[in-house]
């Protein structure tokens, strides 16, 4: 059974940084792309960054430049390191593999 465990959230200043993690289990981590999402209230959810199993790394134009997305695979973590968070960045923030996803865990960008 896989699970997507996702920690790290919590409320800042604008400016402010925050690093996510999302431990993962019940799947062959190592060979594993895995993606953080967000969802701001009222909006549809959308993708933020991904990570494949070669490192290779993608983001979305939002946050090009102050997220990076990166992995532990002795730890089978999956971590979202935020720079210059700004209010707009508030959303629940999800890991996702595949079809499967973590509870959320929240982040509040606010002054």
């Amino acid at each position: 059974q896989v699970q997507l465990v996702e920690s790290g959230g919590g409320l800042v200043q604008p400016g402010e940084s925050l690093r996510l993690s999302c431990a993962a289990s019940g799947l062959n981590f190592r060979f594993s792309a895995f993606g953080w999402y967000r969802q701001a209230p009222g909006k549809q959810r959308e993708w933020v960054a991904s990570i494949d199993s070669v490192h290779w790394t993608n983001y979305a134009d939002i946050v090009k430049g102050r997220f990076t997305i990166s992995r532990d695979n002795t730890k089978n973590t999956v971590y979202l390191q935020m720079n210059s968070l700004k209010p707009e960045d508030t959303a629940v923030y999800y890991c996702n593999w595949v079809n499967d996803w973590g509870q959320g865990t929240q982040v509040t960008v606010s002054s």
